[in-house]
């Protein structure tokens, strides 16, 4: 059978992109669809947009901490419609670098919403077209639970879009998420309340990590409700009346209320996928190690298998599938030592196993190294922040298992650490690396 594409690709956010673009250098005929701007989540409404705010939030203490080197008293105030004009701006650039991208790769592009109309077919308003392999790369959302006035609840996809900024804000859930919007809205100046259902934020990563930005937080000036949940939010004329209920209950007068933290889920709805023979497991489409669904032609990567939801994940997934598929190098994605960072105030990273990870799997020969200091940038100012560095090492190989940091500049630090965990470093060799001297960093090879 002759097929209009050997390969078309749904949705076009990074690990679509990504996919096609290595697929077509390998002389596949690629389609791709997307109904919104190309780049998807990480483009338009997370992480390059976001870490543009968290830019934009640390210039008062920059302001203040100068000080303590000489410099003047600076008074400055946010003009948050300029701040929100140029980075939505700057998004606006990127989806022409993509669509320019696509275009050099000679991938055609199809504006509208996909869907299956048979496991060969895609519809796109009203056009159909065939295609030979199937690639689902749709993403995720974010999910409103059910509470009553959720209706005037914003999701972290608007904060983005904001004409004001929000002078009191209330933000539900304590994953990376919520926490990274709260420190971002309290550095831009707002007053920022955090509701989360445990005693601690940032559930899934080592505990250490979650308790040290939970106390920073906090000495900046963030409330954290723990073991607490909104009940009910009413819209008045003072604002917006958030009940909460926690050992108590309480009402919290805000501007907004985010709902950035509580769960995403998969953009599998009304993809017509009733008419293939994919299926879904737990609200995600269920692949095996090289992305293929259930059906023997289609394959879907990304936040829609819920596997790792990262955006490095998604391409490197993608690509994995075309080189295998198309450029005849088969391989599979790692999940293992895979680093990621939080970007609160502190900074915090991470890769490979949380203390508590390490000792269910290995046990009593698990050995913590851990330091916890103030850096040097900090002493002319005279400020009481804290850097925590952290192996978590398995003393019958001397293997390192995990290395976790929260403190200035740690994405960038642990992206070195990663490298020397994916290719198995001991602790031995951490120890055997001369460090750089005055610097944060050579804490990771002094650790004793």
């Amino acid at each position: 059978m002759s097929y209009d594409f050997d390969l078309f690709v749904i949705g076009a956010g990074s690990g679509g992109i990504a996919t096609a673009r290595r697929a077509a250098e390998y002389g596949a005929k690629v389609g791709i669809a997307e109904f919104d701007r190309l780049g998807g989540t990480c483009v338009n409404r997370g992480c390059i947009p976001k870490k543009l705010m968290v830019y934009a939030c640390h210039f008062p203490d920059q302001f203040e901490e100068a000080q303590g080197y000489g410099w003047s008293k600076v008074h400055s105030t946010l003009d948050w419609t300029t701040m929100i004009t140029a980075v939505n701006q700057e998004t606006e650039r990127l989806n022409g670098i993509y669509q320019r991208m696509l275009d050099n790769s000679k991938v055609e592009l199809f504006q509208g919403y996909a869907k299956f109309a048979d496991s060969h077919t895609i519809e796109i308003g009203g056009r159909k077209v065939t295609a030979q392999k199937i690639l689902i790369a749709v993403g995720g959302h974010p999910v409103k639970p059910d509470i009553p006035g959720i209706e005037h609840a914003i999701t972290s996809d608007d904060i983005f879009h904001l004409k004001e900024q929000p002078k009191r804000i209330v933000i539900l859930g304590g994953g990376y998420i919520g926490v990274e919007f709260a420190c971002i809205l309290n550095g831009l100046g707002s007053e920022v309340t955090v509701v989360i259902r445990r005693d601690q934020i940032l559930r899934g990563f080592d505990a250490e990590i979650g308790s040290e930005i939970q106390q920073a937080m906090e000495k900046h000036g963030i409330r954290v409700l723990n073991n607490s949940r909104i009940i009910a939010i009413e819209n008045t004329s003072a604002g917006l009346n958030v009940t909460v209920q926690g050992q108590s209950q309480t009402t919290i007068i805000a501007d907004a209320v985010s709902l950035a933290a509580t769960g995403r889920i998969p953009n599998i709805q009304n993809l017509g996928l009733e008419n293939t023979g994919v299926a879904i497991e737990n609200g995600a489409i269920a692949v095996d190690k090289y992305s293929l669904t259930t059906e023997d032609h289609i394959f879907a990567v990304g936040d829609c298998t819920d596997r790792m939801n990262l955006t490095p994940v998604a391409i490197n997934e993608g690509r994995a599938f075309a080189d295998t598929v198309f450029g005849g190098k088969s391989r599979i994605m790692s999940y293992e030592n895979v680093p990621t960072a939080i970007f609160t105030t502190p900074e915090a990273a991470t890769v490979g196993l949380s203390e508590a990870e390490a000792r269910d799997k290995y046990g009593d020969a698990v050995k913590v190294y851990r330091s916890r200091f103030r850096p040097m940038y900090y002493t002319l100012p005279g400020r009481d922040e804290k850097t925590l560095m952290k192996l978590v090492v398995d003393q019958n190989t001397d293997k390192v298992l995990g290395a976790h940091m929260v403190g200035d500049h740690a994405a960038e630090i642990i992206q070195g650490i990663a490298i020397a965990l994916k290719t198995g470093a001991t602790k031995a060799n951490f120890d055997a690396t001369v460090g750089i001297h005055p610097s944060s960093a050579e804490e990771f090879v002094t650790m004793r």
